[in-house]
């Protein structure tokens, strides 16, 4: 199908028409969208709707225009006007920090910002309402105290210039001015740093001049105004020694507990000796009673009865009508051979009708603590006979008697029965 000229006419027509419409409306849709506030706008490129404070977006814009809705109070907030955001949480404040005021729709927490001392919130946590304290900084030596640390704010720290000294770690405390020179009867010892104050010192000590014959004279009071010792500085003034003062007693502790703690040692050394040397003796005195078992003579030969008693040769010669009065000897613990000991160890360390070694310590006469420190040993019943056996009096009659007294008659038996040798033929 053809069209003449006269029906391209008003085609050609329409088309321009359409062309100018096109012209004059999509300007105008591109200089409203360019003044919109936010920047967003609808499909059809209407400006979106701006949710005020107090309400946050329920639809967000885009086919259709915003929806807003309110925000909850006490549960959320919206501080501005916005075409996208919705209403957001209330911020809770943190242990440390009470609330000033509470959370509205239209603003969120108010918290105090409140700190332990030596603590700061930092300006963004205090801004926002939350965030944890955190310590101020500690200037090093050297270093003085620029700014103080503050509620919002940390320590700021800077170092000693010249003729300024810092000798603490410190928070609070600035830069100290250097003494500028010693005085007249001082010599300078160390110069100003930024650690340490003048170091100045006397130039004659007098006890230092006093020769061998001349008696004691008292020397004037150091008057440094810094300790070599410590490096703190003092403020003592030039003074004659008089009584001791506190300060100066105090001086003389350290020396008194270092001779008493060498006196201690010297005699735990003591006691120890004491202990070995009566233990080699009471070692030495079994070798000899060992010796004495093995080695017989004429005049101590043992007879053997069928009744199980043993005679003595020379006890038989001592009780000749020629002697005045029979002698008797003491027998000793420590005589005792080693097996009848062991014996004897065995039997008290075996308790019988609740008897054992403690109850014959007590009516041995011990302390409590001394037994205490015996049973914490592998073998106490060993350990109480063999310091008992080192005393004065510590015989098998006294033995037998302290045994019987306190309930074991098995013990006593064991150790009064006669020892079983075989007699030489």
């Amino acid at each position: 199908m053809t069209l003449t000229k006269a029906g391209r006419a008003p085609l050609r027509r329409m088309l321009m028409l359409w062309m100018l419409w096109m012209l004059q409306t999509l300007p105008g849709k591109v200089l409203a969208n360019q003044g919109c506030r936010d920047g967003h706008f609808t499909s059809a490129g209407d400006c979106c709707q701006l949710c005020p404070p107090g309400y946050g977006v329920a639809v967000p814009c885009g086919a259709t225009n915003t929806k807003c809705e309110p925000c909850q109070k006490n549960v959320k907030f919206s501080s501005i006007s916005s075409a996208t955001e919705p209403c957001h949480p209330c911020s809770a404040c943190p242990g440390h920090a009470p609330m000033l005021d509470a959370c509205t729709p239209t603003h969120d927490t108010v918290c105090a910002t409140l700190c332990p001392r030596g603590h700061y919130l930092p300006a963004s946590n205090a801004t926002h309402s939350h965030g944890p304290c955190l310590p101020c900084q500690v200037c090093p030596e050297g270093y003085g105290v620029a700014t103080a640390c503050g509620p919002n704010t940390d320590t700021v720290c800077q170092k000693c210039p010249d003729g300024y000294y810092s000798e603490v770690k410190s928070s609070s405390e600035p830069c100290f001015a250097c003494h500028a020179e010693c005085d007249e009867n001082e010599v300078m010892i160390q110069a100003c740093t930024p650690l340490s104050d003048t170091l100045c010192m006397e130039k004659e000590l007098q006890i230092l001049k006093r020769t061998e014959g001349e008696p004691r004279k008292d020397f004037p009071k150091r008057t440094s105004r810094f300790d070599p010792e410590g490096g703190v500085p003092t403020n003592a003034s030039t003074s004659e020694f008089g009584p001791p003062s506190d300060e100066d007693s105090s001086k003389y502790i350290i020396p008194v507990y270092c001779s008493i703690l060498a006196a201690v040692v010297v005699g735990l050394l003591a006691y120890v000796a004491f202990k070995c040397w009566t233990t080699c003796k009471q070692k030495h005195q079994l070798a000899k009673a060992r010796a004495g078992e093995m080695v017989t003579s004429p005049e101590g030969e043992k007879l053997h009865s069928d009744s199980g008693v043993f005679l003595d040769t020379h006890s038989l010669h001592e009780h000749h009508p020629l002697n005045k009065a029979p002698k008797t000897e003491a027998r000793l613990y420590t005589n005792l051979p080693p097996h009848k000991q062991e014996e004897v160890v065995h039997l008290l360390e075996t308790p019988a009708h609740g008897k054992d070694w403690r109850c014959l310590a007590n009516h041995l006469g011990y302390e409590e603590d001394t037994i205490d420190t015996f049973g914490r040993g592998e073998a106490p019943a060993h350990t109480l006979l063999s310091d008992w056996s080192s005393k004065e009096g510590a015989t098998l009659e006294a033995l037998s008697t302290a045994l019987v007294a306190i309930g074991r008659v098995d013990v006593a038996e064991n150790l009064n029965a006669p020892l079983e040798v075989s007699s030489v033929v």
